[in-house]
């Protein structure tokens, strides 16, 4: 038998996953004692409180879990492999394998939970009271709410305007021949000037800027609507490059197939290129939304009252920032289903692919 065909002894491997397990599970007992002091320095030990902190100290024994299976395919392989049987031997030393991993992998995480915990409660909870003050949170919840709400209306709208505004800078970068060349000029400056501009900055122009202006219809119009033509803006230009890239994505036969039949341009955008091209642009358009949504938190810049503006003022009243904590809570609701729903879509589309 040649020595590079004979497999590694995974014993070693496996004993070093079931020592690191224990060592996570006394580290996890070793913090829910320090979390059980923190509690009852503040009168907040006992009853359900502790009966949690127990429980949660005993999650990590799940760790001898695939540390033992570990164990059990590492000895396993040494005895195949003793009695000859090379083949078994392998595969029982990928699975020892693959469970210390297991093992390695979780208790990685678990590992950087227990620093985020040490981290919140250092320094005599500094950070923990800074940040997340129940009391303070719970005060003010309804107040961040209510303002929170203006940041859903603005997202909501400039949403909206965004798909129509995006789609018609789109088709006019198409615009045929010659004659479209200015329109294609035009369509072009003004995705790369606002996608070179930051946001903050549209926001500040045209917040402050259209007021200045003296116009009857612009200089009069509430700070809400101003958030959201410059978020429309903004995100046109994005946009526009997503329409641009799924129209592209279309083979130019379908087009020559469909002007061949007699369809005007625009009538082979409507009703042969677009609808082939929204399923592969909706991810994107969806990831695009995503970081307008959180983009609302900039209109605090020209002063609208939103949920982060709001949780400024009670920071700078309370000297605390829980407030804000509660606003990022928020933003992260909304967004997480989202981004798991353009994750779904996504692999929905590879599937389609096959």
């Amino acid at each position: 038998m040649q020595r590079s065909s004979v497999p590694r002894d995974q014993r070693r491997f496996a004993i070093s996953a079931g020592v690191t397990a224990a060592l996570m599970v006394a580290a996890t007992w070793w913090v829910a004692g320090f979390v059980h002091a923190v509690l009852r320095k503040a009168e907040l030990a006992g009853g359900l409180g502790d009966a949690l902190l127990v429980v949660l100290a005993l999650v990590p024994l799940g760790l001898f879990l695939p540390a033992s299976r570990g164990l059990r395919h590492a000895f396993a392989a040494a005895a195949k492999l003793r009695s000859g049987d090379v083949v078994g031997a392998r595969v029982a030393g990928s699975e020892a394998r693959d469970w210390g991993w297991v093992t390695f992998g979780y208790a990685a995480a678990l590992l950087m939970v227990l620093l985020l915990t040490l981290f919140i409660l250092a320094n005599d909870e500094a950070v923990g009271r800074t940040f997340f003050d129940i009391s303070l949170m719970v005060s003010s919840f309804t107040l961040v709410l209510k303002a929170f709400w203006l940041n859903v209306v603005i997202f909501t709208a400039a949403e909206a305007i965004v798909l129509v505004w995006a789609l018609l800078v789109a088709v006019a970068r198409f615009a045929p021949g010659k004659a479209g060349r200015p329109i294609r000029l035009l369509a072009i400056a003004y995705i790369d000037g606002f996608r070179g501009l930051p946001a903050i900055i549209t926001l500040y122009l045209v917040g402050f800027g259209l007021p200045l202006t003296g116009l009857a219809m612009l200089s009069n119009l509430p700070l809400v609507w101003l958030a959201i033509i410059s978020l429309s803006l903004t995100y046109g230009a994005y946009n526009a490059e997503v329409y641009r890239a799924g129209i592209d994505s279309i083979h130019p036969s379908q087009i020559s197939a469909a002007r061949s039949l007699g369809l005007s341009y625009l009538k082979t955008l409507r009703f042969v290129v677009v609808p082939q091209a929204v399923r592969r642009m909706i991810p994107p358009l969806l990831n695009n939304f995503i970081s307008l949504q959180k983009d609302t938190a900039l209109v605090s810049v020209i002063g609208a009252i939103d949920a982060f503006n709001q949780s400024k003022i009670i920071a700078s009243n309370d000297f605390n920032l829980s407030a804000v904590t509660t606003v990022a809570f928020l933003f992260v609701l909304i967004t997480i289903p989202q981004a798991r729903f353009v994750d779904r879509l996504i692999e929905r589309d590879k599937q389609r692919r096959g």
